[in-house]
């Protein structure tokens, strides 16, 4: 028998086709309707939900490491209700197969033959719950379709649906039967963060919201992903002067010359840098990124791409530490504006 030649197909329901173009006006009155809308269900975290935006309009991933009911189910569900999208939850564990997450292929009795049966990652918006209690062979399962926004089964490629993002979750409490997540798999998000616990006034209006019934449940959409698309092409084309960009490129160069550090950024997390602040002009209406912008995104970008070395670990060196070092020793473009 003739071996099977590699295919594409897509399983997602196309959504272009759209008309009408994207302003910087438009951008931000789309960005912030989004963030209102989360906000109604998710107190006191605005710059958690920016940046979750930011991370999907720059077809990133996101790693939370934080501890269980601080509102991660809730900020997945909200983004993807927010813009018309899918959502699916996986919850990982150790018996977990790559299949249970991509999908694959079922025997149909009636025609002889195998038919792929798409897994949840097919999906606009994916929460891995603690994503590090799977195995390293089910955790890779999601890399190329982190990295390339498809899966691979029996010689046949599947495109994922537009836009697509992974929340993925892991406590840092509990580490007893883990399997921590290798550098390779950290590199692939976008950012990592924490959503923390709430105030107390937050806390006690998210009580009473929920009391009767999860607030979540009456969110509606406020835009449609074919929106999205269209903030995602034209936060592409944001214009970034030589300048910047060469401050870009001098932070996570010097990331990997400081003497603490035994891995620093990658050129994955060049780009992210580059992409992450074309998206956060943009959410504020300019056409132009600045250096703040690149500081602000920085911790976000650079934090789980950093390893130190064991002596800095022994006297107890502190990867935000190093952060602020390398931001104090490459310093900002003078000709560059900043907000």
């Amino acid at each position: 028998m003739a071996p099977r030649k590699p295919a594409s197909r897509s399983l997602a329901t196309s959504r272009s086709g759209s008309t009408g173009s994207t302003n910087a006006q438009s951008f931000k009155k789309n960005f912030d309707r989004v963030v209102e809308n989360i906000e109604t269900v998710l107190k006191g975290k605005n710059e958690v939900v920016r940046l979750a935006l930011v991370a999907i309009l720059c077809e990133g991933h996101i790693l939370f490491e934080d501890v269980p009911g601080t509102g991660k189910t809730v900020l997945a569900r909200a983004i993807a209700q927010s813009i018309n999208a899918t959502t699916q939850r996986v919850q990982c564990t150790p018996d977990m197969l790559p299949g249970d997450i991509t999908g694959s292929s079922i025997l149909d009795q009636r025609k002889g033959t195998f038919e792929f049966r798409p897994g949840p990652v097919f999906c606009n918006v994916l929460l891995s719950d603690e994503i590090n209690r799977a195995t390293p062979k089910t955790q890779s399962s999601l890399l190329e379709a982190m990295a390339e926004r498809r899966v691979s089964a029996d010689a046949v490629t599947y495109d994922l649906p537009r836009p697509f993002l992974v929340l993925a979750t892991q406590n840092p409490i509990e580490q007893a039967g883990t399997f921590p997540l290798p550098e390779a798999q950290l590199d692939r998000f976008l950012f990592k963060m924490s959503l923390g616990y709430m105030d107390r006034a937050a806390e006690h209006e998210v009580m009473f919201a929920n009391a009767k019934q999860l607030s979540i449940e009456d969110l509606g959409p406020v835009i449609d992903t074919k929106d999205i698309e269209k903030m995602i092409a034209y936060a592409s084309d944001i214009e970034v002067s030589d300048d910047v960009a060469y401050y870009i490129v001098d932070l996570v160069q010097a990331s990997r010359n400081d003497a603490n550090i035994a891995m620093g950024g990658s050129p994955r997390a060049t780009i992210a840098l580059l992409r992450s602040a074309r998206v956060l002009a943009a959410s504020d209406g300019r056409s132009h990124v600045y250096p703040d912008d690149v500081r602000t995104v920085l911790p976000y970008v650079m934090a789980h791409r950093i390893v130190l070395n064991p002596d800095a670990i022994l006297r107890g060196e502190d990867v935000s530490n190093v952060l602020d070092r390398v931001t104090n020793q490459v310093k900002p473009p003078i000709s560059a504006k900043s907000k």
